[in-house]
């Protein structure tokens, strides 16, 4: 039953993480932490399982030419120096015991603030342009040292920074952030998880059981992309930043169960929503035909 457990979260997960170009960390480790794993152990298994999925996602989003490589290198460079910054941060607040509550606030505060973006910017009647309005390098080595920092510090591949910020600040359209976000997190992940591999307990049986779903699952969600417009893309990923924000909320009041609950009817809920969108849009294509 455990095996199956952990095989099935990986691969929904993964569907959401090639679709949202997130990686899928900032999802699974919360979920982990609410069903009693230590912050620092959801960390490390969170960077193990994200390493997986964005592959696996990167090479659809190569097939639709969703990737910026240039800007996704720039990004993905400044992400792997920051890595190194962050280890010791999360040592020392383990070491004094506050990971239980700092790692659960940070993680509340910057899904409020990307949440928030989000939202805005579905709710944009204008057009977002086919390439970058900024390809400022400070601006992308800022981000990509953002989001390598908080990936070592929460155990994310820093894609719910990378996306949101690529789209905002850097005028990306929602699928080529999420393509080229994918591609980033697949060269910060790996430094991010040597940082923790060799001093850190890890739990592979888990963690290799949720990499095996997430294999299945990560191309999907690219795939599904394609039937979504960028506003929905934009709309649904504010969704799941707030349902995450809650599920950790639940977490540090006690109600664990609860947001477990709440990040499972979102998931279905996104996943029934994209059977009908693939419903409709092959009933379409027949009716051209």
């Amino acid at each position: 039953m455990t095996i199956m457990l952990f095989f099935l979260l990986g691969a929904c997960i993964s569907v959401l993480s090639g679709f949202f170009g997130v990686g899928g960390g900032f999802i699974l480790t919360p979920l982990l932490m609410l069903l009693g794993f230590s912050p620092i152990e959801a960390v490390t298994t969170s960077l193990l399982f994200t390493l997986g999925t964005s592959f696996s996602g990167i090479t659809t989003h190569i097939r639709y030419k969703n990737i910026l490589w240039k800007n996704g290198l720039i990004l993905g460079v400044s992400g792997m120096v920051s890595t190194q910054l962050a280890r010791p941060f999360v040592i020392f607040l383990e070491k004094r015991g506050l990971d239980e509550l700092v790692i659960p606030i940070f993680y509340i505060m910057l899904l409020s603030y990307f949440a928030l973006k989000m939202f805005k910017q579905g709710k944009k009647t204008t057009a977002i342009v086919e390439e970058p309005i900024s390809l400022s390098p400070i601006k992308m080595i800022f981000i990509g040292a953002f989001a390598g920092f908080v990936s070592t510090t929460l155990g994310v591949g820093g894609g719910f920074i990378i996306v949101p910020l690529s789209v905002s600040f850097l005028g990306f359209e929602p699928k080529k952030a999420v393509g080229t976000s994918l591609f980033t997190i697949f060269l910060i992940v790996p430094a991010a998880f040597l940082s923790y591999a060799f001093t850190v307990p890890i739990n592979y049986k888990v963690s290799l059981l949720l990499v095996a779903g997430g294999l299945i699952g990560s191309s999907f969600g690219a795939k599904l992309t394609r039937y979504y417009e960028n506003k929905e893309i934009s709309l649904l990923l504010s969704g799941i930043y707030i349902a995450t924000l809650i599920s950790v909320v639940f977490k540090l009041i006690n109600l664990s169960l609860a947001g477990v609950i709440l990040l499972g009817c979102f998931i279905l809920y996104f996943l029934i929503r994209s059977i009908m969108k693939i419903r409709s849009f092959n009933a379409k294509v027949k009716e051209s035909e």
